[in-house]
């Protein structure tokens, strides 16, 4: 894989701050992989790609979603999540990804998945806490509980919790997925 190339597009269809996100995201991952055994240089390229979308306006995510994707319904209640779909897409026709575990973690990187891989916990946690633009104390108390037994299920827990807080607190739909994902951690964690 050209990271170089990569890079060069990245910089050219993201905003400064996304791009230095997406940098950190990638490192993040690469380091958690490495903690939990699993592919560095899978979980740097799915960091890398996870939010290649995420600068594009709301109306091409939508030609592009309803042109090429599936989307359940559920999923557009918030056009801010929009970005995963359509940057798993764009890894796959722009530059060639076709590992399907690497597709899954950037599909799934903004809302998750009920039974994710552990991989796709990896990106998805490591696009909260990466240290370039995350929250420092949010970030650190992540990789604490990261530390504990179970500690990629407590960590998304966690996350779960503060997302949940955060959509109720500015009035905004919740996805069901986002529920029924929260109570299946409930129930990983707790037994």
């Amino acid at each position: 894989m050209d990271y170089t190339k990569i890079k060069q597009w990245l910089k050219e269809n993201l905003n400064e701050e996304r791009y230095l996100h997406t940098l950190g995201t990638a490192e993040c991952a690469k380091q958690l992989a490495k903690k939990y055994n699993i592919d560095e240089e899978k979980a740097y390229l799915a960091g890398l790609l996870h939010d290649c979308a995420k600068c594009f306006s709301k109306d091409k995510l939508l030609d592009i979603i309803h042109k090429h994707l599936v989307v359940e319904e559920s999923e557009m209640l918030n056009y801010k999540t929009l970005h995963a779909p359509v940057s798993a897409y764009i890894a796959q026709t722009e530059f060639k990804v076709t590992d399907k575990e690497i597709l899954s973690a950037i599909r799934w990187h903004t809302l998750g998945r009920l039974d994710m891989t552990d991989f796709e916990k990896i990106v998805f946690l490591a696009d909260k806490i990466e240290p370039n633009t995350r929250d420092k104390e949010y970030s650190e108390k992540i990789i604490k509980i990261l530390e504990e037994e179970n500690g990629l299920n407590k960590a998304l827990l966690v996350c779960y919790k503060e997302t949940l807080k955060s959509l109720v607190k500015r009035d905004l739909k919740i996805c069901l997925l986002t529920v029924e994902i929260y109570n299946k951690l409930q129930d990983l964690v707790q037994n």
